[in-house]
Parts: structure tokens; C-alpha cells; sequence
């Protein structure tokens, strides 16, 4: 058997403790997998104000952060991922976490969120080493808890406890990097001496993804194509370069699906369950959403998209393609929140054609799930896409995702091309150019799929069998884990 692993997943959030987006879901969803497995996962995360005390667990010990010529103190609590028995280790401090919000205020980030953040990274490295729990491997997230990797080979790389132990980086999404002024340098702890363009410099400022990429024994991030992406010009965001000397050690690992909350056989959202070998309680969830919208009851294709309504979205290929989408025998239904610009013009679009499309300006997680369960067609024509799960929720609903050919949905939406339909392996429709002109193309190819009952049918069943589990991902980050072990 193979040796278990003991991990320490350090990162800003982790549900249900404190959400505000897909990172959190991550650092509850992977620990678990890995749990299950066997292995000895703890995750770390700051203890902020909005984590109801029930969540908070105990108080175990004070942490001691020397930096900037001063020690600051902290406090650490040990309690658990609920409904798991994976350990959480929260970091106090209650003038850098004891506020609403992880990372803003009125929509503005925390001026000190580089101290907040170095802060607890170097909070956290202290309290486990008083717990005795010596991991093997330190999974950091994005840019909040790069500067470990850079802790434990600079500051800690004689330290008794640390000394020799792996980090692995995972970048989320490139385009957050954690760059600020250099005269906050000294509030990192970390030395004057690194602060050069091979390591910490970027364009005269502190760029603390930048020092994580440098020191990471390993590199990841969500999807083999976005870790190709980054490397580039265009999606690198000014860390092209910088990755490219480190591509032998960065790699790709599609996220993970948590089945148990999204499966329409028993997902306690959708009015009529449904199954892979049996759908006809689908074609009853489509009859029931367009009841509930307001729509005819036709034999339409019904097109869902459930985003957030932001450029990096589409938003503007949807919003430049109505004019023509329209026109067709179809319905749309789309929900989310996000720029003012799109969500008028998409409310201008209701207005002209209520009898095709409908727009719910909200965040409404039980519409979402009865949304992906009526669907024909789920719209995710993303320009940029580091994984995305979307894509996935709608394969395993059997609405055939439309999706631009970038990053994760490059990975986990097969084209369904006459030889992948042959193959039976097409799970959707694939396009490449970031235009209105191809998402039309792409929409009328569905419709023409749609037209075809048997064909759409084979290509949902392949959808909806494809495999995008936590489990099946934990087990490449526990291969990952073991390389990283080897080259520190």
C-alpha cells in the first residue's frame, strides 16, 4: 500500500466557513477527497469575522509573527470542515481578520491585505509547528498563501520543524497576483535581497504570486490547457515569461464535481428526478421552468446560461448575437448578476422578444440547479476560462454545453464532430474564434442536433456518464504531491 500522506492545504477560504467564490469549494471538496482516501489532510484559513462562532472550534495557542523589527501576536483555534473530519486551523487576529468581509470594503480592497495576508501565512507556519503535525507537503492557493513556499526556503529552510518540507502552488486564476507598492517589502518578511526580477520584483513593485511561482516545489493550476494558457502572452498577465522558466514543474489538474450535490437522480432542486438511462424527467423539468418563466410550452430547444454577466464571460458574443439567435426557433433563459451595461441590454432583449427570452438579475442557487436540469443547451462561451464547473454541472444534466475552446472547458467538452459522434465520445459543441459570428455558428449547430433525436441522445448519455469526480482528481494532486516530494 501506498504511503499516506499528511497535507497541509493553506488558502483565504474554504466552505461553508467563509465562501466568496470557487476557491472555497476547493479547499472543502479536495481535503475531503482526499480524507476518504486515507490520507491526513488539514486545511488552514484565517479566522474573519463573519465565521459563526460555532465554526470557530478552540482555542489551542498564540502564534508569534516577527516581522518589520516587531513581533505581532496571534491567536490559533482548531476545529473542523463541517460535516467532515478534516482539522481546520484558523489564524486570529482581530485588527486584520475581524471584519465582514475576506478581502473589501465598499467594493474596495483593505489598503494593508499584503500585511493581513503575510500575516497569516507566517501565523499559520507557527501554530502548526506548535501542534508537533509535521506535514509532508504544503498546498498553497493563488496569491494569499504564495509567499509560504518563499517562508520555508528562505526563513525556514533550517528551521528544525520546516526544514525539507514540499510546497505545491495552485493557481486559480492568474490575473490576481497580489502586487503592491515595494515599500511595503519589509511587512513580508521576507528579504530585502529578494527583491529582484528573478524572484519577487515585478515592474518596481511586490508581486507575491510571483515569489510563490520562484520558491513552489511544484506548480499547478485548474485545467492542462489554462496551464499551456498562462505561459503565453496573452493569458499570462506579465508572468509569461517567469512561468515558462519554471514549465517542467507546472502542470494542469481539472477541479472536481461534488456528485452528491449535483445529480439529477437525487438533487432535491429539480421537480422531477431523472436519470442516465431514463430522461424523460427531464423533458417534465423543461415543461415546468417554462410554466414557472412564463414561457410557451413548445418543443423548442430551451438554451440556459448561469454566470456571472462580466466581459471574461461572453457576455458580449451573447449579448452581439441576439439579434440573430432570435430569430430562430429557440428559447433562452439566463440568470446571474454582474455589469450594469449587460445586465440592461439583456433586459432590453426580454422586453422585445418575451416569448424567447427571459433574464433573472439574481443569484439563485435552487433556480440554477432546475435550470441545468431543463436545459437542451448550456451557454458557456467564456473568453477566458480557467476551469470552470458550469460546463461540467450541465454535463451531468444532460444539457449539451456550447463553449469556447479555452482553458478548462477546452478539457472537459469533447466536440461533437462526426467522428466523435461515431466514437461516441462528443459531449458537446466546441467553438474556437471569440466572435458573435461563432457562437451563432455554434448555436445553429445545435439546433441541427436537436433536430436529430437519437444523435442528441447519444451525446447526452456521453455527457452525463463522463467522469469529472473529486476523487478522480484528488488522486493526480496525490501524484503531484509525491513528485514535489521528491525534488525538495
Amino acid at each position: 500500500m501506498s504511503q499516506k500522506l499528511k497535507v497541509l492545504f493553506v488558502a483565504s477560504e474554504a466552505a461553508p466557513l467563509v465562501k466568496t467564490g470557487g476557491l472555497a469549494d476547493v479547499a472543502f471538496a479536495l481535503p475531503r477527497a482526499l480524507n476518504a482516501q486515507g490520507h491526513d489532510v488539514r486545511v488552514a484559513i484565517p479566522c474573519y469575522g463573519s465565521i459563526p462562532e460555532a465554526y470557530r472550534g478552540d482555542l489551542r495557542g498564540t502564534c508569534f509573527v516577527n516581522v518589520d523589527s516587531r513581533t505581532q501576536f496571534g491567536a490559533w483555534r482548531e476545529s473542523h470542515l463541517p460535516g467532515t473530519n478534516v482539522k481546520a486551523y484558523l489564524v486570529e487576529h482581530e485588527g486584520y481578520f475581524n471584519r465582514p468581509h475576506p478581502y473589501f470594503q465598499n467594493g474596495n480592497e483593505y489598503g494593508d491585505n499584503l500585511e493581513r495576508f503575510c500575516f497569516f501565512c507566517m501565523g499559520v507556519l507557527d501554530s502548526v509547528a506548535q501542534t508537533g503535525w509535521r506535514p509532508d507537503i504544503v498546498h498553497c492557493n493563488d496569491w494569499h498563501t504564495a509567499v509560504v513556499p518563499a517562508y520555508l526556503k528562505t526563513r525556514l529552510a533550517e528551521h528544525p520543524f520546516w526544514k525539507g518540507v514540499a510546497s505545491l502552488l495552485t493557481i486559480h486564476n492568474i490575473r490576481y497576483q497580489g502586487r503592491y507598492s515595494a515599500g511595503l517589502l519589509p511587512k513580508t518578511g521576507l528579504d530585502p535581497s529578494l527583491f529582484t526580477p528573478e524572484c519577487l520584483e515585478f515592474y518596481g513593485d511586490i508581486n507575491l504570486l510571483k515569489a510563490g511561482i520562484k520558491f513552489a516545489s511544484k506548480i499547478n493550476t485548474v485545467s492542462r490547457t489554462y496551464a499551456r494558457e498562462i505561459q503565453t502572452p496573452a493569458y499570462g498577465h506579465g508572468l509569461d515569461g517567469f512561468l515558462r522558466t519554471r514549465r517542467a514543474d507546472l502542470v494542469g489538474i481539472v477541479n472536481g464535481v461534488d456528485y452528491e450535490a449535483w445529480d439529477p437522480a437525487s438533487d432535491p432542486h429539480v421537480p422531477v428526478k431523472f436519470f442516465l438511462d431514463d430522461l424523460s424527467g427531464k423533458r417534465q423539468c423543461k415543461e415546468l421552468l417554462q410554466r414557472e418563466q412564463g414561457l410557451p410550452g413548445c418543443e423548442a430547444p430551451l438554451f440556459v446560461m448561469v454566470s456571472r454577466l462580466v466581459w471574461d464571460k461572453g457576455l458580449d458574443l451573447v449579448t452581439n448575437a441576439l439579434d440573430r439567435l432570435l430569430l430562430e426557433d429557440l428559447q433562452l433563459v439566463i440568470l446571474g448578476t454582474g455589469d450594469p451595461h449587460y445586465e440592461r441590454t439583456l433586459e432590453c432583449w426580454t422586453a422585445r422578444a418575451p416569448d424567447k427570452i427571459r433574464v433573472i438579475l439574481a443569484h439563485d442557487e435552487a433556480l440554477a440547479h432546475r435550470l441545468y436540469a431543463a436545459a437542451d443547451f448550456f451557454l458557456m462561451p467564456s473568453l477566458t476560462e480557467p476551469c470552470g464547473l458550469s460546463q461540467m454541472y450541465a454535463l451531468r444534466y444532460g444539457a449539451v454545453p456550447i463553449v469556447r475552446k479555452t482553458g478548462g472547458l477546452a478539457d472537459t467538452v469533447v466536440d461533437a464532430s462526426p467522428a466523435n459522434i461515431m466514437k461516441g465520445t462528443a459531449t458537446g459543441i466546441v467553438f474556437r474564434p471569440p466572435s458573435a459570428e461563432a457562437l451563432v455558428r455554434g448555436v445553429f449547430r445545435a439546433l441541427r442536433l436537436y433536430a436529430e433525436p437519437e444523435v442528441l441522445k447519444k451525446v447526452r448519455h456521453a455527457g452525463m456518464s463522463a467522469d469529472f469526480s473529486w476523487e478522480r482528481a484528488s488522486r493526480a494532486y496525490v501524484d503531484l504531491y509525491r513528485k514535489a516530494m521528491a525534488d525538495s
